[in-house]
């Protein structure tokens, strides 16, 4: 799908989609025309208690909340991160460095601590800007206008420092719902071994002329997201702090929507849209923020919304990794043939499930609910039909079909590569993937020592990348056999080995 279209095209939608956004931006600074399109309804809406009525307004914050970040959530689940990172216009803005033949001051390679806590940051940095959207950015234009512009400037000068693509990478607050609402794959999103010119997903690159294009990959991290997805998501599934992000945003989504009802009393608050255009916003910070049960409890709003952002990601986070710990028992008590990593990717796409559909319940609903009652039944099943799909595509996926996949697409020839023949350390086998592909199947083996009876199991871990196969790399020493060129190999069971046939070097 969009590994079929060319990068020119792609930056001119990417310079179509940064305009449209400074725009958007400018009118959140002056905007003499929307308020036309608004009207005072007046209708009365209860906060705390108090009456407060509609009044007309710019509607930049309504279109930037309502329609620009569900949208964003959406493209994620359903095109995945290759679609995203190639339209997304902060990294247009982000790379303007490069552009302009900036080049870069440091090297990533030597912030140890960035690229070790960089997951801890970036969730963070989404948590104080959810804590920030709740205090101020929701309906106080100029300040959510300033608070962009210094996003950009932000992601310009990370790049200006490290280049490439650091401040996608490493510090990007969005990054964490990327991770999350991606998981292994968008529903539709290209599989990098799909990409035809061998520059994948949305891996960096250049137009040199009308019909080609050139990588221009500075390694800034890796494994890279751009440039294989899935091998990253496989990669970083056990990196310290991934938990946090999975569990974290779970209870960061629950929070957020939770605190709207906690603050006002009721829901009207949040359905009715008020939110996104409720005068004085700022000054608000020293009122009560809690009213429960018809009485306003007196904690500051100020410490009231971060409070209870951080009470729901402590409670996601602490059960989620109980509940994992249960899963992965009960999973590999009723299949002892799961991976390792298995179990926690099924729970990890549960809880993506759960988020993504609880996001959708409130995000965009006072823009949905506008609608005739027939539109809002279509619209929500289509939030739950994107996200049961997504959940049967990832369920069953499996880092094994991921390598095997992988290595039959890199290397498809069904015969034995005659540079192979007589190397030494490369166990060879037949491997048909999903039926569709039956390829000499190269491994590297680890021995460990099986009952005691003496047998031997070898675990395969197939890791070869680009299809570049070093024949000198020993592994194991396998006794010879006639093994001619032409022919194909005959299919090894590796569990199935006597200990006499393999010797360790």
């Amino acid at each position: 799908m969009i590994n079929q279209v060319s990068e020119k095209r792609m930056h001119s939608v990417r310079w179509v989609l940064a305009v449209l956004w400074l725009i958007l931006i400018a009118s959140l600074f002056y905007d003499p025309i929307s308020k036309a399109f608004t009207a005072a309804t007046g209708s009365c809406i209860q906060v705390q208690a108090h009456c407060l009525k509609q009044e007309p307004y710019q509607m930049g914050s309504r279109v930037w909340w309502n329609y620009i970040v569900p949208s964003a959530v959406m493209i994620l689940m359903l095109f995945g991160h290759e679609f995203w990172r190639r339209i997304c216009p902060l990294y247009f803005f982000s790379q303007l460095p490069r552009a302009f033949n900036l080049k870069s001051s440091l090297n990533i390679e030597d912030n140890q601590w960035l690229i070790r806590n960089h997951l801890y940051l970036q969730f963070s940095l989404l948590f104080i800007g959810l804590v920030l959207r709740i205090l101020f950015l929701n309906s106080e234009r100029i300040i959510l206008g300033s608070f962009l512009l210094l996003t950009i400037l932000s992601a310009m000068i990370t790049v200006y420092i490290y280049g490439g693509r650091s401040w996608c990478h490493y510090i990007c607050p969005f990054a964490p719902v990327q991770t999350v609402i991606v998981g292994v794959g968008g529903l539709l999103e290209t599989k990098s071994l799909e990409s035809p010119n061998g520059i994948t997903q949305s891996m960096c690159r250049q137009t040199i002329s009308y019909h080609q294009e050139e990588a221009t990959c500075t390694a800034c991290k890796s494994p890279c997201k751009d440039i294989d997805s899935e091998d990253a998501y496989w990669q970083e599934l056990i990196q310290p702090g991934r938990k946090l992000i999975q569990y974290g945003y779970v209870g960061l989504v629950i929070g957020f929507f939770a605190y709207q009802v906690l603050y006002a009393g009721n829901f009207d608050y949040y359905y009715s849209g008020f939110w996104h255009h409720e005068p004085n916003q700022i000054s608000k910070i020293w009122q009560p923020g809690f009213y429960i049960a018809n009485r306003a409890i007196p904690i500051p709003k100020l410490i009231a919304a971060p409070l209870t952002l951080g009470v729901f990601v402590w409670f996601t986070y602490y059960f989620g990794k109980k509940l994992e710990k249960i899963y992965i028992k009960y999973a590999r008590r009723n299949n002892k043939l799961l991976g390792k990593k298995q179990p926690q990717h099924q729970f990890f796409s549960l809880s993506t499930f759960i988020a993504f559909n609880f996001f959708f319940i409130y995000a965009g609903r006072g823009e949905i609910l506008r609608l005739p009652f027939v539109f809002q039944l279509v619209f929500q099943g289509l939030f739950v039909l994107v996200s049961t799909l997504w959940l049967s595509r990832n369920w069953h996926r499996t880092l094994q079909k991921y390598e095997e996949e992988n290595f039959a697409y890199n290397s498809p020839s069904k015969q034995l590569p005659s540079s192979l023949v007589g190397a030494k350390g490369i166990v060879i086998s037949n491997q048909t993937v999903n039926n569709q592909y039956t390829v000499p199947r190269i491994t590297r083996m680890k021995i460990s020592k099986g009952n005691q009876n003496g047998n031997t199991r070898i675990r395969t871990i197939l890791r070869i990348e680009s299809g570049n196969l070093d024949p000198n790399r020993t592994v194991l020493s396998i006794k010879p056999k006639n093994i001619d060129p032409g022919h194909t190999v005959p299919r090894v069971n590796p569990d199935k080995f006597n200990q006499d046939d393999i010797s360790q070097q």
